[in-house]
């Protein structure tokens, strides 16, 4: 059986820090090593243009964030590593999506809704004041990401998992209407994803301010520990250690034995102050090597650059062949194409039942997306009996006044609506 393929993006506009090491970088490596699936991870600086139009913020993210996989262990022998814009055929792909995507299902998405809202409740009279087209297309993008390396399987917080579902519309939309290229991906949410608290307490976050540069020097990440918020008990009095941010980033990096050892010390009473100091010297032990190794990197980019080259030739193996099906399914095609075709013998590759199932079920999303707005008619109708018979009526008409291969797409039609409409028949 084909193992799965994991797709993850990294947005190309902050500094690592150690909540994105923690939440991100660490379980995408460990995964990418244990074999089990087909891993990508990318830098993706074309979404960093979005909201950022600092040119040297995005450049100098892009060599950190690079650098910062490298030094943690990333084998790029195991795992597919490149920059989302050495891959021309996403942005190719991205255009022939767009038109395929209807401007309804953009107005829907959080991100634009939420820039509208704001827009809203700050009583400008124009509701996409400073939303540019980036952010109200930029799902397209992020289907083209996913849809191009066929990904099965898309880790994402719980906030993007509309973009999941509008990528997955797309491939079915896509499907339906030329041809069964694309996979429908599964959004993969960890219900269990620890929290990891900032130097407020709050979540470690760049919007708040809060983090800890995951390789920031020795004396640094000293002087940020000790900004840590603690209460008021004294030296001797027993600390909470689950309520502590010390603890709780102590315990981020600490193997069970390490972790008892340092709950045993907050029970005990171990004052503030050492107990920033006892962090501080576990942290820099853990990261001094992985630091180090970053900085050999960001002193020597070329030997980076050279890593996502090869990433990038490795990921076009993937996306160049698909985007010449895609191309050519969508009638963008050499003017011979027709006259070679003919000459061709084609072998059709056997599928298993969970290949066949997959492939139907992206057909029938496809198709629905077409029936929508007779769908919502009739459920808007206030006889639906009458309606549906109606809309059935339309649509057999339709059917027999069709040729060939136009008629059997209708036919695929029509008979999702009987199916979807059979309550009211």
């Amino acid at each position: 059986m084909d193992k799965k393929t994991v797709l993850t993006g990294i947005t190309t506009t902050g500094t690592p820090h150690i909540g994105n090491y923690l939440g991100a970088i660490k379980p995408a490596i460990e995964m990418s090593q244990t074999g089990e699936y087909n891993n990508c991870y990318f830098l993706a600086d074309f979404h960093a243009l979005i909201k950022c139009h600092d040119p040297e913020r995005v450049a100098q993210s892009t060599r950190e964030i690079a650098a910062t996989w490298l030094a943690l262990g990333l084998d790029t022998d195991k795992a597919t590593f490149y920059r989302q814009t050495d891959i021309p055929e996403i942005t190719e792909l991205t255009w022939i999506l767009t038109c395929m995507c209807s401007k309804g299902l953009m107005n829907r998405a959080h991100a634009y809704k939420a820039s509208v809202d704001a827009n809203r409740d700050a009583g400008s009279s124009d509701l996409d004041d400073g939303i540019t087209m980036g952010l109200f297309s930029y799902p397209i993008l992020m289907a083209a990401d996913i849809l191009m390396f066929n990904a099965d399987l898309i880790p994402v917080g719980k906030d993007q998992i509309q973009h999941i579902e509008m990528a997955r519309d797309m491939a079915g939309r896509f499907n339906h209407t030329y041809e069964n290229l694309f996979t429908l991906p599964e959004a993969v949410v960890d219900e269990q994803t620890q929290l990891i608290p900032g130097l407020d307490g709050r979540k470690m976050s760049k919007s708040y301010d809060n983090t800890i540069p995951l390789f920031a020097s020795a004396d640094e990440l000293y002087k940020l520990i000790k900004q840590i918020k603690t209460d008021t008990r004294e030296p001797g009095e027993p600390k909470d250690a689950d309520n502590s941010t010390i603890f709780q980033l102590y315990n981020c990096f600490a193997n069970e034995n390490e972790a008892a050892a340092m709950r045993q010390q907050f029970e005990n009473g171990i004052g503030w102050g050492d107990a920033k100091k006892e962090l501080f010297e576990f942290l820099d032990a853990k990261l001094s090597a992985p630091r180090a190794r970053y900085n050999e990197l960001m002193n020597d980019l070329g030997e980076v650059e050279e890593v996502l080259q090869k990433g990038a030739e490795k990921a076009r193996e993937i996306t160049v062949p698909l985007m010449d099906k895609a191309r050519i399914a969508a009638g963008i095609r050499p003017l011979t194409y027709v006259a070679e075709a003919k000459t061709e013998v084609k072998k059709k590759k056997e599928k298993s039942a969970e290949e066949i199932a997959r492939a139907e079920e992206g057909r029938r999303r496809g198709i629905l997306m077409q029936l929508k707005p007779m769908l919502e008619q009739v459920e808007q109708a206030d006889d639906k009996a009458a309606a549906a018979q109606s809309v059935i009526a339309e649509k057999t008409a339709q059917v027999e006044g069709l040729k060939k291969k136009q008629k059997q797409k209708a036919q695929n039609e029509l008979d999702l609506l009987k199916e979807e409409l059979a309550a009211y028949l």
